[in-house]
C-alpha cells in the first residue's frame, strides 16, 4: 500500500466535492475534516452503523480507541483497500472504496469485533456483527480470522462461519458461504490458504482446507481439501484445471476455461 494513501484520499476527496457539490457536505465529514486515516475510517464505520438506539458518538469512540490500540490493523485495512483498488476493473479511486464499497467495509466492522471478541467482550462482539449484517447484508462471525489483501466483491450474501480462516491476498465473491456441514462442534469451518479466489455463490461446507493460489468456479459446492494452485468447480467441485496466473485472487478471472486443462 502507497504511504501516501491519505494524502491521496484527502485530494480525491477535494475533486469530489468541486466537481459535485451536492457530495461536499459528506466528503468533509468522511475525509476532510480528520486529520488522520484512522479518525476517518471511524467516522464512516461508526456513520453506517449507527442506529435510533446506538449512537454514532459512541461508535466512532469504539472505532478510534480500536485504532489507536492496535495500530498494526491499519497495515491491514490499507492492504485491503488496496486490494480492491487494484483488482476490481470498476473501481478508478480509493475514495471509492472507502466511502462506498461495503465489502471493504464489511470487512473493517469485523476486524473491530473480532477485536472485541479476543478481548472478551463477546455481547458487543456479537451486537457490532449483528449491525453487520444487516447493514452490509455480511455475516461474519467474530471468531473468525482474516488476514490482509481480502477483498469480498460485490460482498451481499457472504456467509463466514465461527472456525473459518481467510489468508492474506484472498478474493470472494457474493453470495458465497464458508460454513458447517451440519450440527458439528468444535474446529468445523473452511480453512482458506494464500493467493484463493472463490467465485460468485460458491458454497465451502466443513472444516476442509481451500489450498493456496487455488481458484474455485462460481456456483460450486466444495466438500473436500482443495490442493493448492488447482481450479475446481461443479457440484460437488472436482479438479477441472489449473489457475493460468500465480495469484487467482488478483486477477479476478472466474471462467474456469481459461485455466489449464488437468492430464
Amino acid at each position: 500500500m502507497p504511504l501516501d494513501i491519505w494524502p491521496n484520499l484527502k485530494a480525491e476527496a477535494k475533486t469530489i466535492s468541486e466537481l459535485e457539490p451536492i457530495l461536499a457536505n459528506y466528503a468533509t465529514q468522511c475525509v476532510l475534516q480528520h486529520d488522520h486515516f484512522s479518525d476517518s475510517l471511524s467516522f464512516v464505520l461508526a456513520h453506517k452503523l449507527a442506529d435510533a438506539l446506538t449512537v454514532e458518538d459512541k461508535l466512532f469512540e469504539l472505532f478510534h480507541s480500536f485504532y489507536h490500540n492496535e495500530p498494526e490493523v491499519l497495515e491491514a485495512v490499507t492492504a485491503d483497500l488496496a486490494a480492491v483498488y487494484d483488482r476490481d476493473p470498476a473501481i478508478t479511486s480509493y475514495l471509492t472504496v472507502l466511502l462506498n464499497l461495503k465489502g471493504f467495509q464489511a470487512i473493517q466492522i469485523h476486524r473491530l469485533a473480532h477485536h472485541l471478541w479476543q478481548n472478551n467482550r463477546k455481547e458487543l462482539a456479537l451486537y457490532i456483527q449483528s449491525r453487520n449484517s444487516e447493514v452490509m447484508g455480511v455475516d461474519i462471525h467474530p471468531a473468525c480470522k482474516i488476514g490482509k489483501g481480502v477483498m469480498f466483491d460485490h460482498a451481499t450474501g457472504i456467509v463466514i462461519g465461527e472456525t473459518a480462516v481467510i489468508e492474506d491476498n484472498v478474493s470472494i465473491l457474493q453470495s458465497v458461504t464458508l460454513g458447517g456441514t451440519g450440527n458439528e462442534s468444535g474446529d468445523r469451518h473452511p480453512k482458506v490458504r494464500h493467493g484463493v479466489m472463490i467465485g460468485a455463490g460458491t458454497q465451502v461446507l466443513g472444516n476442509i482446507e481451500i489450498g493456496y493460489n487455488s481458484k474455485i468456479g462460481a456456483g460450486s459446492v466444495v466438500l473436500k481439501d482443495v490442493k493448492p494452485h488447482t481450479t475446481v468447480v461443479g457440484v460437488p467441485a472436482k479438479q477441472v484445471g489449473i489457475p493460468r496466473c500465480p495469484e487467482p485472487c488478483s486477477t479476478m478471472d472466474q471462467n474456469v476455461l481459461n485455466d489449464v486443462t488437468s492430464d
